[in-house]
């Protein structure tokens, strides 16, 4: 036979058997050689034992029945005294902790959670300083009509100022002016005309001030919404500026029962007293002090009845500067102004009625 002829593959007889044993492995050179051998990391490495996942396990879905939790009762509230504002610049003053993790809730905090708007009054300080400012229009009324020019022009400052913080409107100070320069014409307009054309002189003063912010209103590039807003704040701020005014064209026995009965009903509201027995205090304090001042005019008696109705309205100027989380800016400028300025029209028409 031919060396040129193929030998059948004898199993019993492989010639690379030895190669096999000694760790070699035959390779087909027509096919491509890849590297098999040992590697390089002489580190030892322990042969990881496959471990059998465990089986999933079910969700168990929790069905036991959980009685509901009461909800836990806030503290009680605090004190007129102790009320926490909202101004950032004022240090807090908190209610009573409790006891069931709720630590330390202030009275803006609890109407919130209760879904109401709070009325925080503005307190004893703002209670006194509207007396002082009441004595002084009483004062001025006694002296003459420009006696009371000073306090008055005082007062609508403070009203404008005021107002426009209460509705959330601050910096303002073209509304400020605009409407402190109305309560100052509506002044101007009634020392020209006189007491007896007072009606005249704030009702016409309020239509062109009106009429005035229209149209600065018109000039504004703001949304519409916030012009609106704008519009109707700056319209009230400068109403209740020249309202005010009703003092200067009351009669000055009027004006004095009326500052003082406004001055003894806010000081009796600022008292620690629950709401219902609180407003009863004030309306009678003012009609005390009515009576008390109607003795020094020509008032007499009659002078009760203008310090309860000066008193109603003082309360219900107060209710407003105690009203949707108001600041300690709000409470030492509206909280002082709106019992006096409110009263103003009552002080006119029930003296006028009354003389």
């Amino acid at each position: 036979m031919s060396s040129d002829q193929q030998q059948p593959y004898d199993p019993g007889h492989d010639p690379y058997a030895g190669q096999q044993q000694h760790g070699y492995q035959y390779q087909d050179p027509n096919v491509t050689q890849t590297w098999e051998g040992q590697t390089w990391d002489t580190q030892y490495q322990p042969a990881i034992q496959p471990t059998a996942k465990p089986a999933p396990q079910p969700v168990a879905y929790d069905t036991a029945y959980l009685p509901p939790q009461a909800a836990h009762a806030l503290p009680p509230e605090t004190p007129a005294g102790d009320m926490a504002y909202a101004d950032p610049a004022a240090a807090p003053a908190y209610s009573a902790p409790t006891t069931s993790g709720n630590t330390r809730v202030t009275d803006a905090q609890r109407a919130r959670a209760e879904g109401r708007s709070p009325i925080i009054e503005p307190g004893m300080q703002p209670a006194a300083l509207t007396a002082a400012l009441g004595v002084l229009l009483a004062a001025g009324a006694a002296v003459g009509p420009y006696g009371l020019l000073v306090p008055l022009v005082l007062l609508q400052a403070v009203t404008a100022a005021g107002w426009f913080r209460l509705n959330g409107m601050w910096p303002a100070r073209q509304g400020i002016a605009l409407a402190f320069a109305g309560g100052l014409t509506a002044d101007v307009a009634l020392l020209a005309v006189g007491r007896e054309h007072a009606p005249a002189a704030i009702m016409g003063t309020l239509g062109v001030w009106v009429l005035l912010t229209l149209v600065l209103q018109l000039r504004s590039h703001a949304d519409p919404d916030e012009r609106m807003y704008g519009l109707m704040a700056t319209v009230a701020s400068a109403a209740l500026t020249i309202v005010a005014t009703g003092h200067l064209g009351a009669a000055p026995d009027a004006v004095v029962v009326g500052g003082t009965a406004v001055a003894a009903a806010v000081l009796a509201k600022a008292l620690p007293l629950p709401g219902p027995a609180s407003v009863v205090v004030a309306l009678l304090a003012a009609a005390g002090a009515g009576i008390a001042a109607g003795g020094f005019t020509d008032l007499g008696a009659s002078g009760a009845l203008l310090g309860l109705g000066a008193g109603v309205c003082a309360l219900v100027g107060l209710r407003a500067a105690s009203y949707d989380y108001p600041s300690r800016f709000v409470h030492m400028t509206a909280g002082v102004a709106l019992p006096l300025t409110v009263a103003a029209p009552a002080v006119y028409l029930l003296g006028r009625a009354l003389a």
